[in-house]
């Protein structure tokens, strides 16, 4: 079982009180009406599935019930760090071949 750092909570709690939401950082069109049926499609539909590090949007739904990031590596599962809206990630597949970054909420 993972366990997940709430970064609002200030807890490690198991996965089952947390659900992913998908990709995060996805930038909404600044004018939608302007948008093609495609560019609108793209927005909506079609979203990266990399190899490695991941950046996605959880939420803590048995807990405080607020959105929060999570860097996690999509081979291995593990959970790189969270943070909270509105943060940007520390870990990028760039710096995750750094092994002087440190990760912050690392699951146990």
């Amino acid at each position: 079982m993972m366990h997940i750092f709430c970064p609002y909570c200030g807890e490690l709690r198991e996965e089952e009180e947390f659900h992913v939401k998908g990709q995060a950082h996805i930038e909404r069109p600044k004018d939608p009406e302007a948008c093609s049926d495609a560019e609108w499609g793209d927005y909506l539909f079609f979203r990266n599935n990399p190899r490695g590090v991941h950046h996605e949007l959880w939420i803590h739904a048995v807990g405080c019930r607020k959105y929060f990031n999570i860097t996690r590596h999509t081979v291995t599962y593990e959970i790189l760090e969270t943070y909270r809206m509105g943060e940007q990630p520390t870990i990028t597949g760039e710096t995750k071949a750094d092994p002087t970054t440190q990760a912050k909420g690392v699951s146990a």
